[in-house]
């Protein structure tokens, strides 16, 4: 179970963090959460889904990354395989977390908080230093501070994006069908992707709103990035005996 913490230069000064991918450090996940800020580059890799929250029905966009649960078909023995990782895989056992501060406007300020429960956090000296000797922050924890800034714009540009598609109809279900090698069917639930017919339909007016939001970029990169699909079934078919 997850356990954050506040971060700190005198409770964390010597931990050090696992950089390398692997099942044993957390990566073997089946999708990782997207943004629309990162969606050039991820959906030259991966294919694109949309996911709806259980509990409040906000869907949210996601990268496909393995068929079941728990799997992760571009986790290989020597780590990530594609060259590009998704931002939310990279924050590690990092999260931007909220303490009381009367000096800001809304009565509260953005911290960085780490999961000491992580297998990513070491003492060993291949991992990365958070801290250096005299409390400053590493050109590490610099950049990751940035990557949880941007993930924090991301979640943002998300909510309005969603809003959008949703407003236009623009979200449908799909049930994605796959037969294996061995002959073996699997079907994948609980997906959602946009809505084609709904898209060509709609009026020059919403279109051109769209596009100035920046939307129709991130619709047309998430239908291009379907074509990743064929590629999954490869990967798997990849690990199953001749």
């Amino acid at each position: 179970m997850a356990r954050y913490e506040m971060l700190n230069n005198v409770e964390h000064r010597d931990v050090r963090i696992l950089t390398q991918r692997s099942a044993d450090t957390g990566d073997a996940v089946q999708y990782a959460v997207t943004f629309p800020l990162e969606l050039r580059r991820a959906q030259a890799h991966y294919p694109i889904f949309f996911q709806k929250d259980a509990n409040t029905g906000q869907f949210f966009p996601i990268i496909l990354l393995g068929f079941e649960k728990g799997e992760n078909l571009f986790l290989g023995p020597e780590g990530w395989e594609p060259p590009y990782v998704p931002m939310s895989i990279l924050r590690g056992p990092f999260l931007i977390g909220y303490q009381a501060n009367a000096e800001h406007a809304d009565g509260r300020q953005a911290v960085i908080t780490i999961d000491m429960e992580s297998p990513l956090l070491t003492s060993a000296e291949d991992g990365q230093p958070l801290f250096l000797e005299h409390g400053g922050s590493t050109p590490y924890l610099e950049n990751l501070t940035e990557l949880l800034e941007d993930i924090q714009l991301g979640l943002e540009l998300n909510a309005s994006f969603v809003e959008a598609l949703s407003d236009n109809d623009l979200i449908e279900s799909v049930t994605m069908s796959i037969t294996l090698k061995n002959d073996a069917e699997r079907q994948l639930l609980g997906l959602y992707t946009i809505n084609e017919d709904r898209l060509n339909e709609l009026d020059d007016a919403v279109v051109a709103s769209l596009h100035k939001a920046g939307h129709m970029q991130s619709i047309f990169m998430i239908m291009a990035s379907h074509s990743h699909f064929r590629a999954m079934i490869d990967r798997r078919n990849a690990q199953l005996p001749e």
